[in-house]
């Protein structure tokens, strides 16, 4: 009875958590194949210049969107098909660049430009963030347990701090007179000015997610390593094995899963890498994939919106994302099998 009792009260809760995440993801995914537009009349409307004998009054005929009762724009919606998606990835332009060797002139097309910096960011910060991790992580657990405490906490502290909140302190370090940019300055004897162009800024943004992410793979990493077999280790050290061949075969194989789930978590994250972009404002010279699809949802002079082309930004960034975890979750996957085996 009581076991009837608990199935009901899971299948209702089980449906509606489904419902909860599928919804958002069913309506872009539709919307990716629709065109929102307002509607529009042509109405004339007269404008009469200053004064009243003199007066000179002209007839024009304008567009505007028409209002319903309430006010607001009236839309209309029809599916496009692959429309956003075209419109997005601008087959033309991109052909046309690859055909002329042109990466100048495929980095115009603002799709490829935001994927060229989320594909860099993600895959050079992972391996930083993997191998800062870790070697906090020895550090730590080789520190003598008095320090081990305060050293646990101030490690974690970047990790903290609320993402813009600290990407805008370490670009109050850099920009204009910056406590860092004067010191580099005296040091070089010379001007500097980090935000001018976009490969220092995309190294202060590499900068940033590894000191603020590496602190979550230093906890993970921290606590596997509390699970080592001691003897797996003596016997190593009995045998002649160096720091770095411990390293290498007992430790490392150890945390194998704990490095693949670290990695999975930061790609899912860094492949929607948006905070650093707000926090160092560099709409200018580097944009990502999730800032473009902010982008396009902000509303044009007109006030619409371009909502299927956002919707097809979402889709295609999500795509991505299934991409880069593919060989991790393979991974994943023959371990689970030969473990069951």
């Amino acid at each position: 009875m009581k076991f009837k009792t608990f199935a009901a009260f899971v299948g209702p809760s089980v449906f509606l958590m489904l419902l909860f995440i599928a919804a958002p993801l069913v309506t872009v995914f539709v919307g990716a194949f629709q065109l929102t537009q307002p509607v529009v009349e042509m109405v004339e409307e007269e404008t009469c210049t200053p004064g009243f004998v003199t007066q000179t009054c002209t007839t024009t005929t304008v567009t505007r969107p028409v209002l319903d009762e309430f006010g607001e724009v009236v839309t209309t919606t029809e599916w496009v098909g692959w429309t956003n998606f075209t419109r997005v990835l601008d087959p033309e332009a991109a052909g046309a660049a690859i055909r002329a060797m042109d990466w100048g002139q495929l980095m115009q097309v603002d799709f490829y430009a935001a994927l060229r910096f989320t594909l860099m960011f993600t895959l050079v910060t992972l391996p930083l963030v993997l191998g800062t991790g870790l070697a906090i992580a020895l550090a730590v657990n080789n520190a003598a347990r008095s320090i081990r405490g305060p050293v646990i906490f101030i490690s974690l502290l970047p990790f903290i701090v609320t993402p813009v909140i600290g990407a805008l302190s370490i670009r109050w370090l850099f920009i204009g007179d910056g406590i860092l940019t004067t010191a580099l300055e005296v040091w070089l004897d010379r001007d500097i000015a980090m935000f001018a162009q976009a490969w220092t800024i995309e190294l202060m943004m590499l900068f940033y997610r590894v000191w603020h992410v590496a602190p979550f793979a230093f906890v993970i990493f921290y606590a596997g390593l509390q699970t080592v077999n001691q003897d797996t280790l003596e016997s190593a050290i009995i045998d002649g094995a160096s720091r770095w061949e411990r390293l290498r075969y007992v430790i490392i194989p150890h945390l194998m899963p704990l490095i693949i789930f670290i990695a999975l978590i930061h790609l899912m994250d860094a492949y929607r890498v948006f905070d650093e972009i707000v926090g160092f404002t560099s709409q200018a010279h580097v944009i990502s994939l999730q800032w473009l699809t902010y982008d396009l949802l902000q509303p044009d002079d007109a006030g619409n919106r371009a909502f299927g082309r956002a919707s097809a930004s979402a889709m295609l960034t999500m795509v991505g994302i299934v991409f880069l975890l593919i060989p991790l979750l393979r991974r994943t996957w023959r371990d689970h099998k030969g473990g069951s085996h």
